[in-house]
């Protein structure tokens, strides 16, 4: 069985929303998935015990979880090695516009960690104003009406989420395509 790890780091909740959709996506086919975040990897923790990993961060303020970017920078090596992906959530991500940023965002980091995921998927986020405090709030709101035209409507809680999970399950097919081609499993075999 081809074993897959799927970390990620997350400030309000949206990325780890994101790597269990992946994870679940990835099961479907016959992994073995490992969700794991980031800050809660046991000290004896070795990536090179997977077939496959997937990497995701959120984006706060211009800038990934430093403790994905620890992680990367780390086990690069290891994950230069094997198949992996890395997956971006953001506000950016969520307009034709600020793609272009989001992409930036991408390349400071594969030049910061030196890690060259194969595949790369960018994912709009979420405002998640129940979880912030009064000026988090304030300015993220600001920031959302200078940069986002269409805003999706809030839920019970007042959130907004911009995620579109249609690209998130062809992500994870157009990953686990990837990793069948790469590690020679017949697609939907994973599992024999």
């Amino acid at each position: 069985m081809v074993s897959v790890l799927v970390l990620y780091g997350t400030g309000e909740g949206q990325t780890a929303t994101v790597a269990g959709r992946i994870g679940d996506a990835l099961e479907e086919r016959g992994y073995e998935v490992s969700t794991l975040e980031v800050t809660e990897l046991p000290a004896e923790f070795d990536v090179g015990e997977f077939d496959a990993a997937l990497v995701g961060a959120s984006i706060h303020f211009g800038t990934h979880q430093s403790s994905v970017v620890d992680f990367a920078r780390s086990n690069r090596a290891a994950l230069n090695a094997m198949p992996t992906a890395f997956f971006q959530v953001s506000l950016s991500s969520a307009t034709e516009d600020g793609r272009a940023q989001a992409a930036g965002y991408f390349e400071a980091f594969a030049d910061e960690t030196g890690w060259h995921p194969d595949r790369i998927g960018f994912f709009g986020g979420a405002l998640r104003y129940s979880k912030y405090g009064f000026l988090k709030r304030l300015m993220m709101k600001q920031i959302a009406t200078r940069t986002i035209s269409d805003v999706p409507p809030a839920d019970d809680s007042g959130d907004v989420e911009f995620t579109d999970w249609d690209e998130v399950e062809a992500f994870a097919a157009d990953v686990a395509a990837f990793v069948e081609g790469r590690l020679g499993v017949a697609p939907g075999t994973a599992a024999e």
